[in-house]
């Protein structure tokens, strides 16, 4: 007895000699134009995965759901006829492999190198059609030369306000190019966590420590590269209406940059000013106190000797805080009096200045006019520390006013008095404007891009310093490698790891290198375009890869991303503004990126808890495969439910999948007597029956139909259905398999490939036009009727659609069970409801 009768059927001798095939032919590489056998006639396809970052863990089971998405998607659009761009690469810079260099001195490198090797192998076992050859690597310094050439470009640039886009710096008349470039240095407050030695986005802080290693952290002004993505934050709200992205994922977008239009208002302090911005300027007589974030620089020039202890105390414990844990709506309401007072520009009325933690000093103008009557945190503040609550809008009908939020009339405003809100806005702004008070002003909550890290396992800076003063090195010069280095630990004194490599620095007599590394997000901005043309080393993509691959009529380039939600807003925005840098200059021939958006959802452990290693309920996918096969993994991951919804996983449901795959390969297949398996004898050249052909088509339409609507698991139901009307027939018509194999193919690759080749049927599966339907044969000819007595059911029966009523009344009279039941009894009439129902009334 061989080996394979201990399986369902033989998935383990199957996939890999499949993948090997496809390996060792280079089945799924797709031709950039002008290469060999590149077919311009085709239209192309571009399918993308979220890149992922290579652990050590390797793949869990939630990992390939999306890429098994994507690849049935890459596999149909081969079939029909798309040239198909579906490539992969590793997102490899990061915190974790330094953490590891620096607890066990093995450079980064290795670490990277180990993890990318098992996520390979991991994903080639699932059977994924990956071009490899344009495998990518951020590590790798032939990709790392052009995300800093990228960082060159906007450094190098501005965005010019008249055109409302990217211009080569020279273009700048103006005498501080600096004061305008879009990569720029500046002293800002960071999350700053010593014993990880580098900053941290406030993503990265979870209640005061770091998301990595749970270490303490605290906010510290560093001098850091920012990107001024503030500049793109109209275009990259207005540009997102031609994207075929879910809702959610725009709201969240337009919510994370926060557009607000209002005005902009100076309070007086003595011979000083304090700027804010506010939305509802129509509230002005109703600010009875101003808030200034701690870290304000007015507080140290405002604060009176009697305040200045307290205002020191709160100044320290407010640094321990992340920008999420100070803006928490549930939280109680702190703050600390600085003994100034401003004037109401509008009623020249002294009110007193605070500090209070719930306003970031990244926000606006780092200040604001405090209105309690009619701001939920102002009101809390100023009940906690009694400070005056002025009503200024009166609410319509019989809402509470104090609380109230809304538009009104204004009342208690002599300026504005009665008018309703939005008319009290416009003439308030009006009148700051012509006293020299104020202006109309548009305000974002979006916020430059904090773009250094000090790490050491990141992409260097192409920058030096020189008596004081910032400038790019020559794109001759690129890459620049981070150095050699015995010791990763961080210095422990803010600067970055690379400034112990004092030769390095060293970049001249009188320039120092840059020694702070760029964020991992830098390499995931543009790596999609490098996957156009993964092995170019004259230019970051050539003009003819990215236009054929990036092309067609949309705005956006990339046919279909699919990724998970925890990329919903920054990664996206990121790679959409270096995107729109790239395109204003001339680089790239669309405005955005990413056509077409799906995110799908988590999968969960069998606990329906989140997968964790704390929670044991991690699930590794090559368990999963050795026992039931790859083609069972993909289609249960594809079973599951819809894409985009969370479920949780089952290995009882991986089984029922593997059964299924069984019943497919035993309707063609049959074991001899040695329990070898052959190609069954009911396999015969013969013609469908009617019924046959029908759910023949009816399975093409529906699985052609949820494939482009990404119904994967509706898709595989059908194919069970099709599957269970075949498993009793007398023969298996060959003509019936043929499609049906085309159209499993792309679900379960490695069993359809083999049962082809078992029936002799020419080319490989790979190569097949996908099957078409007729709907001529989806059109129902025979109805089922209900057969009742006394309006009860006793039998049914089919009947052709055409048939009259007189015809549906004998028939269901002659029926042998009726006959039986009405024999010694009168029928007194026959109701009959056409293609329904037959009553006998009795």
């Amino acid at each position: 007895m061989s080996s394979e009768c201990r399986k369902p059927y033989p998935f383990d001798q199957i996939e890999p000699k499949w993948q090997a095939i496809w390996d060792e032919r280079q089945i799924f590489h797709a031709p950039n134009p002008g290469e060999k056998n590149f077919d311009a006639a085709k239209p192309k396809f571009y399918v993308l995965d979220m890149f992922p970052y290579p652990s050590g863990a390797g793949l869990h089971v939630g990992h390939p759901e999306g890429y098994t998405a994507t690849d049935i998607i890459a596999r149909y659009k081969r079939m029909r006829g798309f040239n198909v761009l579906h490539p992969m690469g590793w997102d490899a810079f990061g915190l974790p492999a330094e953490q590891y260099a620096i607890k066990s001195g093995q450079h980064p490198a290795v670490t990277t190198r180990e993890n990318v090797s098992k996520f390979k192998s991991q994903l080639k076992r699932i059977g994924f059609s990956y071009d490899w050859h344009r495998e990518i690597n951020t590590t790798d310094p032939r990709y790392f030369k052009w995300t800093q050439w990228i960082f060159l470009q906007i450094y190098n640039s501005w965005l010019n306000p008249k055109t409302n886009k990217a211009e080569p710096i020279k273009t700048y008349r103006g005498k501080n190019p600096d004061e305008v470039r879009l990569a720029y240095v500046a002293d800002v407050l960071v999350n700053w966590c010593p014993e990880l030695g580098t900053v941290l986005a406030n993503e990265e802080v979870v209640d005061g420590k770091s998301e990595v290693g749970g270490f303490p952290v605290v906010r510290r002004p560093m001098r850091q590269w920012m990107l001024r993505i503030t500049a793109y934050a109209e275009r990259l709200i207005d540009e997102l209406e031609g994207l075929d992205w879910p809702q959610g994922i725009k709201l969240l977008q337009r919510n994370w940059i926060g557009r607000s239009e209002g005005a902009e208002v100076d309070f007086k302090i003595d011979d000083k000013k304090i700027r804010i911005f506010t939305t509802r300027p129509d509230t002005l007589y109703g600010a009875t106190y101003m808030v200034l974030a701690p870290e304000h620089s007015l507080v140290d020039l405002i604060v009176t000797e009697e305040q200045w202890p307290a205002v020191r105390d709160y100044r320290e414990k407010t640094a321990r805080k992340s920008d999420l844990e100070r803006t928490e709506l549930a939280k109680e309401k702190t703050g600390v009096f600085t003994g100034a007072y401003a004037i109401n520009p509008v009623n020249d009325e002294k009110i007193p200045i605070w500090i209070a933690d719930y306003v970031l000093l990244g926000y606006g103008t780092g200040a604001i006019m405090a209105v309690p009557a009619h701001d939920e945190r102002d009101l809390e503040f100023a009940r906690k520390f009694n400070l005056p609550i002025r009503q200024v809008v009166q609410p319509p009908g019989d809402e509470e006013p104090i609380g109230f939020v809304g538009d009104g009339v204004a009342i208690n405003s002599p300026i504005i008095d009665g008018l309703p809100s939005r008319e009290a806005i416009r003439k308030i702004t009006a009148w700051l404007e012509e006293r020299g008070l104020g202006k109309r002003a548009i305000n974002y909550k979006l916020r430059d891009w904090l773009f250094s890290r000090q790490r050491y396992w990141g992409e260097p800076f192409p920058i030096v310093w020189e008596d004081g003063k910032h400038r790019a090195l020559d794109e001759s010069e690129l890459p620049v490698v981070p150095p050699p280095l015995e010791d990763y630990k961080p210095t422990g004194t803010g600067e970055p790891p690379l400034a112990k490599a004092k030769d390095w620095i060293r970049y001249s007599k009188k320039a120092v290198r840059e020694t702070n590394v760029m964020p991992q997000w830098a390499g995931s901005c543009w790596y999609y375009l490098r996957f156009c043309d993964s092995h170019n080393d004259k230019r970051f993509v050539s003009e003819k890869a990215e236009k054929y691959w990036m092309g067609g009529g949309k705005p956006g380039g990339v046919d279909l991303y699919v990724g998970g939600t925890e990329h919903a807003v920054l990664h996206l925005l990121y790679a959409r503004f270096w995107h729109k840098v790239l395109f204003d200059l001339g680089y790239v021939s669309k405005p955005e990126p990413f056509q077409r958006l799906v995110n799908q959802g988590i999968i969960l452990g069998e606990d329906n808890q989140k997968m964790s290693k704390s929670r044991g309920n991690i699930v590794n996918p090559d368990d999963v495969i050795e026992q039931y096969g790859a083609d069972a993994f993909r289609c249960y991951e594809m079973f599951m439910g819809p894409l985009e919804q969370m479920k949780p996983w089952s290995m009882r449901g991986v089984e029922g999948i593997a059964r299924f795959l069984a019943r497919v390969w035993r309707l063609m297949m049959s074991e001899n007597q040695a329990g070898q398996w052959e190609l069954s004898p009911a396999v015969q050249e013969v013609d469908l029956t009617n019924p046959q052909r029908k759910i023949l088509h009816a399975t093409t339409k529906k699985v052609t139909d949820d494939i482009e609507s990404l119904s994967f698991n509706t898709a595989i139901s059908q194919m069970m259905i099709f599957v269970n009307a075949f498993t009793t027939a007398q023969t298996i018509p060959i003509s019936a398999m043929q499609p049906f194999l085309v159209l499993l193919n792309p679900f379960a690759p490695h069993l359809s490939s083999e049962l082809w080749e078992k029936l002799k049927l020419p080319g490989q599966i790979t190569e097949q036009p996908w099957p078409g339907f007729d709907e001529r044969f989806l059109v129902e000819d025979e109805v089922e009727i209900v057969i009742q007595m006394n309006g009860k059911v006793r039998d049914r029966m089919k009947m052709s659609i055409q048939a009259s009523e007189e015809e549906i009344k004998n028939a269901a009279l002659a029926l042998p069970k009726i006959q039986e039941l009405t024999s010694d009894k009168q029928i007194r009439r026959v109701v009959v409801i056409p293609k329904k129902l037959v009553n006998i009334v009795l």
